[in-house]
């Protein structure tokens, strides 16, 4: 079983235990980070399969809670609470654990940076379905299908058709679509472009 923290508004225990090798940092941000603007990372020096994950706000800590809490990842579930803790610390330079916290607070990846951003109206809990745009016009289907079977099966792959550079993917199970969006998400699918991928409502 796995233990993420949200420190600062709320914790997320996480199952990482036999697959802790599988689960990173990065992994953990680009997740969270469909729910809120994840600042820090830590994974426990002494218990591997549990994390701390900060927030920028304390309703997107509830946010991700509501909607990651007991998702499969790696064969496991996520298990997901309140944290008591109110920040993640930085570890000092050359300390055993410094490998295990990462800071993002200046990370170009976050979804909600911006004040009213319309990202908010599209948070929904992870599906089979994923959403992708950012799509170069001249990528073929193809292509873009080889980046997520890299995770999984693709059961179905649809072009929205008012604009070729959105698309819908289906995989075979909700864990496969969340692994295909860890892998996916920022993948540079051109020498200019980066794929944005999320979890959606819709439907192929």
């Amino acid at each position: 079983m796995c233990f993420v923290f949200l420190p600062h508004f709320s914790s997320s225990i996480l199952p990482l235990s036999y697959s802790f090798k599988m689960i990173t940092n990065y992994a953990l941000f680009v997740l969270f980070g469909c729910f809120g603007d994840v600042l820090r990372v830590k994974i426990l020096y002494n218990k591997k399969d549990s994390a701390l994950i900060q927030f920028a706000e304390s309703f997107q800590a509830q946010t991700a809670l509501l909607h990651l809490n007991g998702i499969p990842l790696h064969g496991k579930q996520l298990h997901l609470s309140l944290s008591k803790y109110s920040s993640v610390q930085m570890p000092k330079e050359g300390s055993s654990e410094a490998g295990l916290t990462k800071d993002y607070g200046d990370s170009p990846l976050h979804r909600f940076r911006r004040p009213g951003s319309k990202n908010v109206q599209h948070i929904h809990a992870p599906t089979e379905v994923l959403h992708i745009s950012n799509i170069p016009l001249d990528v073929e289907e193809e292509e873009l299908k080889t980046v997520f079977e890299e995770s999984g099966t693709v059961v179905r792959f649809k072009y929205f058709e008012s604009d070729r550079k959105m698309a819908l993917v289906e995989m075979s199970s909700v864990e496969e679509s969340v692994l295909a969006l860890i892998a996916a998400h920022n993948y540079p699918i051109s020498p200019s472009s980066h794929l944005r991928v999320s979890f959606t409502k819709s439907t192929i």
